[in-house]
């Protein structure tokens, strides 16, 4: 609120009649007095006979205007403040583009690979109580968070931390090149599955038969009615080969030190992508709160006549079984709650940015509360579901082979998607059309999430570059998508798999996570849990009870301390195929994760340096949320004397 007292030779306000309204978060007032014959008939209405209404946001707004005593017909002063000329900040066009993309962004390809693969890993059922009490007690306490954050300070990723924690700004920027990593290996998933579903068109699918030129001695042939092919632990299906020695060409590979040439078939697919991709989010959540009504949607289709198909076939019930049935002695192990914590934590997706900036396009005093139960709850149920979708098909490969299903169910990973599945849709009735809707279903899975995680960094970088990139949306989104697409081009190669695991297991994992625990930090301790509170209150007209509190203050910073000490004390082994990882590769990969990490405490140290006073001082203003207003030209107080 900017209040001036009238200077000694100005004339006393007499009238000051405001007229607030909202625009996409800024207050604009519109000072009204005409020719003296007109006056505010209530606190809701203004000269000109309009109703007003408040502000929505508790960083704007002016002080209501007051009556200071003065006769009619005299000279007033006239306080006007004036709103930046920047862009109105852009809204969803409705509610349902929110929920549907927020739903996409947390539904990703890891709750139909990740999710049934370690649950059945950590005892199957039992699996089910250690996930849930991370969800209620970790996951959706941060997810929640995270949308009331954005949507009350109505800010991207980087330049909402001046008004919570000005010294914890670096954690932006961690989240922004976090988010970049992700860009380089996630979208080439997609653009294997786009491989796929171009070569699903064609009467007999690629991967039922050996005869192709990619096919080694090893490679058995067989379908559900070839009763005389029998199984050996030597077998190598024409699933894997294709998708080994044909999309991935990992055979021409010796490992990390030696990639290869780049494939053209995976860069084309790989430019296609990203083509979507760029015309879906280059104009913002307006276009892109539209294209999430069929990525978002179709996969639940499609997971639906997946599921009706899987339980029709001989075999589904022992998948069922082996999925399902409990092994209470697993919850004894440390591994089965690591896994846990993990999997709700990789799958909500706090911490990437995504939730800050889809919230920061949400009306001032919509219920991000609800929200965060229905988004949250509908992710939880969807891996769930993806558990039956997944084992019916692999108890049905496993009466086919005359094995166990853990023996088929070894595989985990996009293996588990392009390699069994493929296999298992291969051996079904209509299995071209089936090959279809499953890439199909993989594409969108995985679009909804770069849409997410994408938009995260540009509302992050024009939220804290306004006057450098507003005007100039459609060309820095070109940018980075050319970016992502160069970045990405290592993992096109032939030894191209190895890259993509190398960055997913150690590029995104302990840099996010570590990221998250500091901003809960910043925001529970430093920022305060009842300030927050407060401003949830604000929002929502109640503030959250003692167990969100609790949860912030406490639960979520051991939640993510463990499954922090966990990664630190036991690192994992990784292996892809034939390939382990050799020593130097481990050192590569933290490397890459520091790389992001960095920037934390380095903006720290910039920020102390070049902020003026004694050190007391320095250290007492970067804790300190910075005033509405004072960190930029977003609104100029202009003072008019001598107006009638």
């Amino acid at each position: 609120h900017a209040k001036f007292p009238p200077a000694p030779s100005e004339i006393p306000l007499s009238l000051f009649c405001s007229c607030e309204s909202q625009e996409n978060g800024r207050l604009v007032a519109d000072s009204i007095a005409e020719k003296g014959q007109k006056t505010c008939s209530g606190p809701g209405q203004v000269s000109n006979g309009y109703p007003s209404t408040s502000p929505q946001s508790p960083r704007d707004g002016a002080g209501a205007g007051t009556d200071r005593g003065s006769t009619p017909g005299t000279f007033r002063t006239l306080v006007v403040q004036q709103t930046s000329l920047d862009p109105p900040r852009e809204t969803w066009s409705k509610k349902m583009d929110f929920l549907l993309s927020v739903i996409g962004y947390a539904v990703d390809l890891g709750n139909v690979w990740r999710f049934p693969y370690i649950c059945y890993q950590n005892g199957g059922g039992a699996f089910l109580l250690p996930y849930l009490l991370m969800a209620v007690f970790g996951g959706v306490p941060l997810f929640y968070m995270e949308l009331a954050l954005g949507q009350f300070h109505r800010s991207g990723c980087i330049s909402i931390w001046k008004h919570i924690c000005p010294i914890f700004k670096g954690i932006g920027f961690a989240i922004c090149i976090i988010a970049l990593y992700i860009a380089f290996y996630y979208n080439t998933i997609m653009a294997w599955a786009l491989y796929y579903l171009l070569s699903s068109f064609r009467a007999t699918l690629p991967w039922t038969t050996c005869t192709n030129q990619w096919n080694t001695p090893n490679c058995t042939q067989y379908l559900s009615t070839d009763l005389n092919v029998s199984w050996t632990d030597n077998s190598i299906s024409p699933a894997e080969e294709f998708y080994i020695r044909q999309v991935l060409q990992v055979h021409l590979s010796p490992g990390l030190h030696q990639l290869g040439w780049v494939s053209w078939q995976l860069a084309l697919c790989l430019l296609f992508i990203f083509t979507v991709v760029y015309f879906s989010i280059w104009k913002g959540v307006k276009t892109s709160g539209k294209v999430v009504w069929v990525t978002a949607t179709f996969p639940y289709l499609v997971l639906l006549i997946l599921l009706i198909r899987g339980a029709t076939l001989p075999g589904a019930w022992r998948g069922v079984v082996f999925y399902l049935k409990p092994d209470w002695g697993k919850l004894l192990t440390t591994t089965v709650w690591l896994d846990a914590a993990a999997q709700i934590f990789f799958s909500l997706g706090p911490g990437f940015g995504v939730l800050l900036a889809f919230a920061s396009y949400n009306p001032f005093h919509n219920n991000c509360y609800k929200d965060a139960l229905i988004t949250s709850s509908v992710n939880c149920l969807t891996s769930f579901l993806s558990g039956f979708v997944i084992f019916t098909v692999l108890g049905y490969m496993a009466e086919m082979r005359q094995q166990r299903v853990e023996t088929v169910a070894k595989d985990a990973g996009p293996s588990l998607l392009f390699i069994i599945y493929a296999e298992a849709i291969a051996n079904m009735p209509a299995a071209t059309f089936f090959a279809i809707i499953f890439f199909l279903m993989i594409i969108m899975l995985g679009l909804d999430s770069t849409f997410a995680g994408l938009e995260g960094v540009i509302t992050a970088m024009l939220d804290e570059f306004p006057h450098l990139l507003a005007r100039r949306r459609e060309w820095f989104v070109l940018g980075l998508v050319c970016v992502c697409y160069l970045g990405a081009l290592s993992t096109l190669t032939y030894g191209g798999a190895f890259v993509v695991k190398l960055f997913e297991e150690y590029a995104t994992g302990p840099a996010v996570i570590t990221v998250v625990f500091l901003e809960v930090i910043a925001v529970s301790w430093f920022y305060g849990t009842t300030r927050f509170c407060n401003d949830v209150q604000l929002m929502l007209g109640f503030a959250p009870g003692v167990f969100w509190r609790v949860c912030w203050v406490a639960i979520c910073p051991c939640f993510l301390l463990f499954i922090i000490g966990s990664f630190l004390a036991f690192p994992p082994e990784v292996r892809l195929f034939d390939y382990l990882y050799p020593f130097w590769t481990t050192v590569l990969g933290y490397c890459i994760g520091v790389s992001s990490f960095i920037c934390v405490p380095s903006y720290m140290v910039y920020h102390l340096v070049t902020t003026k006073g004694t050190f007391k001082q320095r250290l007492l203003k970067s804790i300190t949320p910075e005033a509405p207003g004072s960190s930029g030209p977003q609104r100029d107080t202009i003072v008019i004397t001598n107006a009638v």
